[in-house]
């Protein structure tokens, strides 16, 4: 999507948004990007900063959300509501936002099932358990209401 190393995607999301601000024509990712910046103005000021930005070290540990991971699971629930994939999500997705009342809370929520499948993965060695990201979707739904 946006290469292999952190500083790579770092780049994409400044570039995005500094077009963006200049009023430059993006390709659909970049505009993807800029949209989920502009979303989260608590970090604007970071990439106002690009050097800042690139050498930020925000670590679980330390207690820091990593402002970049946060906004690359948006991008990341984005593009499994395009394609649904894995097969459901989207009918998770707007169930979920509808049972939150706002996308995106509801993104928000979808992000500790997202953190959880990746690392998990990472973890062990092997690709996302779908199944067992689904199963976590569907927990943050809650009951069906029936009318």
């Amino acid at each position: 999507m946006f290469g292999h190393d952190r500083d790579s995607l770092r780049r994409f999301f400044l570039d995005s948004w500094q077009k963006s601000q200049q009023g430059v024509a993006l390709q659909p990712l970049e505009a993807l990007v800029a949209d989920i910046v502009a979303r989260h103005p608590e970090y604007h000021s970071l990439l106002a900063d690009p050097q800042a930005a690139l050498a930020l070290e925000a670590t679980p540990a330390s207690g820091d959300t990593n402002p970049f991971l946060h906004m690359a699971m948006h991008v990341t629930l984005a593009e499994q509501l395009g394609s649904d994939r894995p097969r459901g999500f989207r009918d998770l997705y707007r169930r979920i936002v509808q049972a939150c009342g706002d996308a995106h809370q509801a993104e928000h929520r979808m992000m500790e099932c997202l953190g959880q499948s990746l690392w998990q993965a990472q973890r062990e060695g092997r690709q996302p358990d779908e199944s067992a990201y689904l199963a976590c979707l569907r927990k943050q739904v809650g009951p069906r209401r029936t009318k």
